[in-house]
């Protein structure tokens, strides 16, 4: 396991063991959006804000990943599916570890929506691709969801039935929905043997965003996997500096939207 371990440093806080990761990969199920048009630019920002990590799709690699500036983990998404699909929610192969080992990659990403009528298919692509992580030494982060029809995507129950799969598929690390508060997703974190983090959804105000997160890293989460919540801001450089000091104790939301908001 030392490949796995070595590359996970690469990615992750060593001293918190938290992580600050920005998916970019929206530009597959969404087109072309706000904040992912210049992707060596965005990527700059981001990177200039001590985010630990990126999420890319195979293409997007060679369109800014590490052109300059800071460096920062790449982490290349091996799933996918568009907003136009008749059921969005079906997620298919796109990549496989090796393509992405052959990338540069430190990590890589599959996603899993429980519910959805496809929910097999997406769990024996995520049983293949977590074989071929651990023969490379590669560290596996699942995005899983629940999603389907009657299902409250925030449920504590559904939420940490996600966290059990991923864990159960061999996971290093775990992007999933925050339940809403800090008690229920304790159960989940305390329940679980690799670190979860918290995905962003849709953008919300600053100072909300940052006391969300405060919220899930105090009830044992691991840090964030924001991407509109965060390349999306007026400024994502500094959101993201916010944000990190958030995530790893240096910050209260309220001192970090603070430093936010003084004048450059």
């Amino acid at each position: 396991m030392i490949g796995k371990q070595i590359r996970l440093e690469r990615i992750m806080n060593r001293n918190t063991g938290r992580a600050v990761i920005i998916p970019m990969d929206h530009g597959f199920t969404l087109g072309q959006i706000e904040g992912l048009g210049n992707m060596p630019e965005i990527i700059s920002a981001v990177a200039e804000g001590g985010a630990n990590a990126i999420v890319l799709h195979k293409g997007m690699v060679k369109a800014g990943h590490r052109k300059h500036g800071k460096d920062i983990g790449l982490i290349v998404h091996l799933s996918a599916s568009t907003s136009m699909n008749p059921d969005p929610n079906d997620k298919v192969m796109v990549c496989t570890v090796e393509e992405a080992i052959a990338l540069g990659a430190d990590a890589v990403s599959i996603h899993i929506n429980l519910g959805a009528p496809n929910e097999s298919k997406m769990i024996e692509d995520a049983g293949m691709v977590s074989k071929q992580c651990t023969k490379w030494g590669m560290p596996l982060l699942i995005m899983i969801y629940p999603r389907g029809q009657g299902i409250d995507p925030n449920s504590p129950q559904a939420v940490g039935h996600c966290v059990r799969v991923a864990e159960e598929l061999g996971a290093d690390l775990i992007k999933t929905s925050y339940t809403g508060d800090p008690e229920s997703f304790r159960k989940i974190t305390a329940a679980c043997s690799v670190p979860v983090l918290i995905a962003g959804g849709e953008k919300a105000g600053d100072l909300q965003t940052l006391e969300t997160v405060l919220d899930s890293v105090e009830a044992g989460g691991a840090g964030v996997c924001l991407g509109r919540n965060s390349f999306q801001r007026e400024n994502p450089s500094a959101f993201i500096s916010a944000l990190s000091r958030v995530v790893n104790g240096k910050a209260t939301p309220e001192e970090a939207i603070r430093d936010l908001e003084k004048p450059a």
